[in-house]
């Protein structure tokens, strides 16, 4: 499996490369464009979920820990986890869908279609169900039942925007917005609040980022086994959410593509793991109420990594509120997660075997487009600006 993680993500890698070099003033269109910041809150709710807000307390202390994270700072290995390079990989899921998959149509092979879509799904609820297994160490002493009764409404939250494109995009902005709000709010905190800390402490943590981009060859292939989790994680959602981001780039060119999608949601992440790491650093308790609303927030980005998702399976299968209509689509759906939900908690069924399915993907298209070399000719001719 490391093996085959290795060579998969070295290769993506290499891709966002080639696309940068070969083609950065090629200017892409998708079906439904959208502004900037639009188009990067779909990006940055769609692609992240509740970990991103709750998971760093967490795992600080293991890879102060673990041997084979002791070549830098364990902040840097958490920026490193969802950092620019995992980012690279949706930007060239992007780029695929907007200039190369209209014609090589791949996605169109029925049973490519169907394995694909079956990785959409089985990774939407293997985001649920990460949510419904880390809820207990963000709220100490909730019932089992109040958990399973959260992850139905969020699971009929999502199926309910997913049938609606207006409430997903302002989902998408809202959360994006808690988020700031979260960040700035729990900064606050450490200025004002808690005396034997302070904002030279946080304005440090930013020059301890430095230690991810010091040792960026390292994040390239899995370091242990908990960053290869990562990696296969992170090679589940790339296609889908290249596809779904596809649909609402407007009109940008490769190169502001690539900056749009790598580095502006690399700042608002660094920024929010340097202010976790002054809590860590300090050995300071959340408040009560600030856990709250930093749960809060994670349950609405759960909701938009679903509902995106939803959506886009829906559209791909014919499976839509327009084809369906209310009385199917929306049972069917909140089913089908429901089900897999249970799969993943009372079956062996991991996400791991997802990432292996979509690497194969990767190796389906880079296949076909040796194939098909000819009809890759003449890509952006047309269009470059």
């Amino acid at each position: 499996m490391t093996s085959i993680i290795t060579v998969a993500y070295l290769s993506v890698l290499a891709c966002a490369l080639f696309v940068l070099i070969r083609w950065p003033r090629l200017r892409l269109q998708g079906e439904e464009p959208v502004g900037l910041f639009t188009l990067i809150a779909l990006l940055f709710t769609a692609g992240l979920d509740m970990g991103l807000v709750m998971l760093p307390l967490t795992e600080f202390p293991i890879y102060e820990q673990d041997a084979a994270f002791g070549f830098t700072n364990a902040l840097a290995v958490e920026f490193g986890m969802w950092g620019p390079l995992v980012w690279l990989m949706y930007f060239v899921a992007t780029f695929y869908f907007l200039a190369i998959e209209p014609r090589l149509k791949l996605f169109e092979i029925p049973v490519v279609k169907w394995v694909y879509n079956l990785t959409v799904i089985a990774t939407c609820s293997f985001t649920c169900y990460l949510f419904m297994s880390n809820l207990p160490s963000y709220a100490p002493g909730l019932p089992q039942w109040s958990i399973w009764a959260l992850v139905l409404v969020v699971i009929a939250t999502a199926v309910i925007s997913s049938g609606n494109m207006a409430i997903m995009k302002w989902l998408a902005i809202m959360s994006s917005w808690g988020f700031g709000m979260l960040a700035f709010t729990a900064l606050a905190m450490i200025a004002f609040v808690y005396s034997r800390v302070g904002l030279s402490d946080f304005v440090a943590n930013l020059g301890l980022l430095g230690g991810y981009f010091a040792h960026l060859p390292r994040f390239a292939v899995p370091i242990g086994d908990y960053h290869e989790f990562y990696l296969f994680w992170w090679f589940a959602w790339s296609i889908m959410i290249g596809q779904f981001v596809a649909r609402f780039v407007g009109g940008l060119q490769v190169w502001q593509l690539a900056l749009a999608m790598v580095a502006l949601p690399a700042i608002p992440l660094g920024l929010w793991f340097s202010v976790l790491f002054v809590y860590h650093q300090g050995g300071i308790v959340i408040p009560v109420w600030l856990n709250w609303f930093m749960i809060a927030v994670g349950v609405i980005f759960v909701v938009n990594s679903l509902d995106s998702l939803i959506r886009l399976y829906s559209a791909n299968l014919g499976w839509s509120r327009e084809t369906l209509g209310d009385r199917r689509y929306y049972p069917l759906h909140f089913l089908l997660q429901l089900a897999l939900v249970f799969a993943y908690v009372f079956t062996p069924f991991e996400i791991q075997w997802v990432g292996l399915i979509v690497a194969s993907l990767y190796g389906a298209i880079y296949v076909m487009m040796a194939r098909h070399i000819a009809r890759l000719d003449g890509i952006g001719d047309a269009k470059a600006a």
